[in-house]
Parts: C-alpha cells; structure tokens; sequence
C-alpha cells in the first residue's frame, strides 16, 4: 500500500476548484494514476483529518490526458494524470491548507 504522500501529490488550486469548494465543500487534488477512491479517501482523512475530525463522503475522479506539444521541430507529450473531488461530510472540519491565503 502506498503511503498518503504518495497518493495525494498537490492539491489543485483553479478558479473552478475555488468555486467547487466555496459551494459544495470539495476539494480537488492531482493524486496517483493508480490510486482508487477507497486510497484517496483514506489519504485525505490522514494527510488532514488531524484527530478524526475529518469525513469523506464522496470521491470522484477523472483521467486528463496529456497533450500533445511541439518543442521545436519535434514532437512530445505531456503525461497523463489523474484529477480527484473529494466531498466532505457537512459536520467535518474544513481543510486548513486551502484556508491559509
């Protein structure tokens, strides 16, 4: 089993991720492409539940495929990655790491 820091690898911060966790409460994060819903969840509620204090409710995630770029006269592509929403339950704790800027 992977350990947290291996499955969450940075939080995405857009304007629609910004949006998404004002409204709904969910938060976007670019996590291993080989992580399940069940790891992610596990690994948000230990990166950043603290004391229990955090509860996932829903995880959903996608597959962004990497682009196809030219770099001179050559031909290369970015590598593909994964996207995860996670939900939290309404009587958990937000997430302190967003709610520092």
């Amino acid at each position: 089993m992977r350990s947290p820091y291996q499955i969450i690898r940075q939080p995405l911060i857009t304007e629609k991720s910004t949006i998404q966790r004002e409204e709904n409460g969910t938060y976007c994060f670019k996590v291993h492409p080989g992580a399940n819903k069940v790891e992610i969840a596990w690994a948000v509620e230990k990166l950043f539940g603290g004391k229990g204090k955090l509860k996932v409710a829903q995880v959903r995630t996608s597959l962004v495929r990497g682009k196809m770029k030219r770099m001179g006269r050559f031909l290369g592509k970015r590598p593909n990655w994964k996207k995860a929403w996670v939900k939290l339950t309404p009587d958990s704790a937000e997430i302190q790491f967003f709610e520092a800027s």
